[in-house]
C-alpha cells in the first residue's frame, strides 16, 4: 500500500511538471482553434483533470503534450455537440475540429516563422489595448507562464484577489469584443510593445527565481520568454528596448547552470563558479545590448538592467566587478522608472561599492514603504548587511524573518542557513 501511494505521489509531481511545461502551449493551440480564450483554458483544466485521473492507474505516456491537446480536443467536440443552442453551426465546427490534426505547437519551429507561433500570438490578444495594463500582464503571465493567481500576486506585491478578478475581467472582456487571435502590425505592434516586453520580462523572472515551490528555478519559463524575445526582435527590429530585454535575458540565462548546486541548492552570484557560465549567451546578450545601445541615445529600463547584468558578465572574478559603475545605471534606473525595489537593488550595489554601512543606510530608508511589507529580499539584504558589520543577533532575525516569508523551499533553506551562520 505504501509503494502504491508513493507512485501515486510521483505520478501528481510529474503531472505538475508537466502542466506547468505543456499548458502554454495547450492553451495557445486551442485558442487558435476555439477562437475563445477562456473556453480554452476551461479545456486545457478538463484534459489536466482527465490526466489527474488517468495516468495514476496507465501511467505517463511517452508524449504527455500530445495526450493533453488529444483530450482537450475531443473535449472541445462534446462541447459544441452538447450546445445546441447554434445547432449547424456548432456541428460543422464540431466535425472541422475532429479533421484537424490537433497537436502541441513546435517551440523549436523556425524562428522566422513568427505568423505561425500561437505562443506569440497568445502574448499580442493577452496584450491587446482592450485590457487594464495590469490585466494584460497577469493574464499572459496565467496563461503563458502558467503561474498560480497566487505567484502572480507575489511579483505584483498585490492581493490574490485582485490578480483572480483581473483575470476573469480580462478573459470576458476580449470574448465579448471578439478580439482576433493574430499577432499585429504596423503602428498597432509598436503600441503593444511596452505590455509585451513587461510580461516577458516577469515570465523571465518567475523561471530565472521561482516564487514558491521546491525548485529554485523553473528552466522552461525563461527558455520560453526568451525564445519569444528573439521571436520579437525580429518583429519589431528597430526597437532598442526590445533588444534590451534580449540581452537581459541572454546575460541573466547565462549563469543557469552556476546558480544552483548538486542537489539543487542556490547558489548566490559572488558565490558562483564563472567558469560554468555560458559564454555563448553571453555574446548573444553582448551583442544585442550593442544594438540596443545604438538604436537608443538614452537607455530605457531594459537596456540599463542589461547594462548591469553586463558588469557582472564582463568581470572575470566578482573582484572586478565594478560597483561604481552599477551604481551609476542603477541610480539612473531608479530616476526612469522608480520602484522600491530598484532602491533596495541600488542599496546592494552601494554596499559593495562604498562599504555595508553606506547600503544598510538606504535600506533603513525602506522599512516603511509599504509594498514591500512581505517582500523577503527587504530583511534578506538587511541581514547580509549587518552580517557584514558583525551584528550577528540583528542579522539572524533578519535572515529567520525573509525565510518565513519566502515561499520557496529551497530560498527558506537557504536563508535559514544564514541564520545559523550568524
Amino acid at each position: 500500500m505504501l509503494s502504491e501511494a508513493v507512485t501515486a505521489t510521483d505520478t501528481h509531481r510529474t503531472i505538475d511538471a508537466v502542466w506547468r511545461i505543456e499548458s502554454p502551449r495547450l492553451i495557445a493551440g486551442l485558442t487558435r482553434i476555439v477562437h475563445d480564450i477562456g473556453l480554452a483554458e476551461d479545456l486545457a483544466q478538463d484534459a489536466l483533470v482527465a490526466a489527474l485521473e488517468q495516468w495514476p492507474e496507465s501511467g505517463v505516456p511517452n508524449n504527455p503534450g500530445a495526450w493533453l491537446m488529444a483530450t482537450a480536443k475531443h473535449r472541445a467536440i462534446d462541447h459544441f455537440r452538447r450546445n445546441t443552442r447554434v445547432g449547424r453551426k456548432h456541428e460543422e465546427l464540431g466535425r472541422e475540429l475532429a479533421a484537424k490534426e490537433m497537436t502541441v505547437p513546435d517551440l523549436n519551429a523556425d524562428l522566422d516563422d513568427d505568423v505561425g507561433d500561437d505562443l506569440l500570438r497568445l502574448v499580442f490578444i493577452s496584450c491587446h489595448p482592450v485590457l487594464s495594463t495590469e490585466a494584460q500582464v497577469a493574464l499572459t503571465l496565467r496563461l503563458l507562464g502558467g503561474l498560480t493567481t497566487d505567484e502572480i500576486a507575489r511579483a505584483f506585491l498585490v492581493s490574490e484577489a485582485t490578480i483572480a478578478q483581473r483575470i476573469v475581467r480580462a478573459k470576458r472582456t476580449l470574448a465579448e469584443r471578439k478580439v482576433p487571435f493574430e499577432v499585429p502590425r504596423g503602428a498597432e505592434l509598436d503600441a503593444r510593445l511596452s505590455s509585451v516586453l513587461g510580461v516577458l520580462y516577469l515570465i523571465f523572472n518567475e523561471g530565472y527565481s521561482a516564487t514558491a515551490g521546491e525548485d529554485w528555478m523553473r528552466p522552461a519559463l525563461c527558455e520560453d520568454a526568451l525564445r519569444l524575445g528573439r521571436v520579437l526582435a525580429g518583429l519589431a527590429a528597430q526597437e532598442a528596448e526590445v533588444h534590451g530585454l534580449v540581452a537581459l535575458m541572454e546575460i541573466q540565462a547565462s549563469r543557469s547552470k552556476a546558480r544552483s548546486g548538486p542537489s539543487g541548492e542556490p547558489i548566490l552570484l559572488l558565490d558562483q563558479n564563472r567558469a560554468l557560465w555560458d559564454q555563448l549567451l553571453i555574446r548573444r546578450g553582448l551583442s544585442a545590448l550593442a544594438l540596443a545601445q545604438k538604436l537608443s541615445i538614452a537607455p530605457g529600463a531594459y537596456t540599463l538592467q542589461a547594462e548591469i547584468a553586463a558588469c557582472h558578465a564582463r568581470a572575470r572574478t566578482p573582484e572586478e566587478t565594478d560597483w561604481h559603475r552599477i551604481v551609476r545605471f542603477y541610480t539612473e534606473l531608479a530616476e526612469l522608472a522608480p520602484s522600491p525595489v530598484v532602491e533596495l537593488n541600488r542599496a546592494v550595489a552601494v554596499a559593495m561599492a562604498s562599504g555595508p554601512a553606506a547600503g544598510l543606510e538606504l535600506v533603513e530608508g525602506l522599512a516603511a514603504e509599504r509594498s514591500l511589507e512581505g517582500y523577503h529580499l527587504l530583511p534578506s539584504v538587511r541581514g547580509d548587511l549587518l552580517k557584514k558589520l558583525k551584528r550577528f543577533d540583528e542579522a539572524r532575525a533578519e535572515f529567520e524573518r525573509a525565510a518565513a516569508l519566502t515561499r520557496n523551499v529551497r530560498e527558506r533553506d537557504l536563508l535559514l542557513a544564514r541564520a545559523r551562520e550568524c
